[in-house]
């Protein structure tokens, strides 16, 4: 069971929470973004997320991006690393 829940977003068949703490926790299916173990390391102080049909999207405090989910075509956010606003 969740406690502290501060936001939850779903995609077509999974769930991603923000905790108070600022972590994500997700659940159901792992190709749409029920598991973010690959990117769990870089889920922290996580402000808000959003979703697609299968993919998450987590801002985080400092304004950085982090995405998990869709294995077609591939979600990587570290492709984001040279936009510009």
């Amino acid at each position: 069971r969740l406690q502290n829940v501060q936001q939850v977003q779903v995609t077509n068949s999974s769930f991603a929470a923000v905790l108070a703490d600022g972590s994500v926790a997700t659940w159901d299916d792992a190709d749409a973004g029920g598991d973010s173990s690959a990117v769990q390391d870089r889920l922290r102080n996580v402000k808000q997320i959003q979703a697609t049909s299968e993919a998450f999207a987590a801002i985080l405090a400092d304004g950085s991006v982090v995405t998990w989910g869709s294995k077609n075509p591939p979600v990587d956010s570290e492709e984001l690393q040279n936009v510009t606003h």
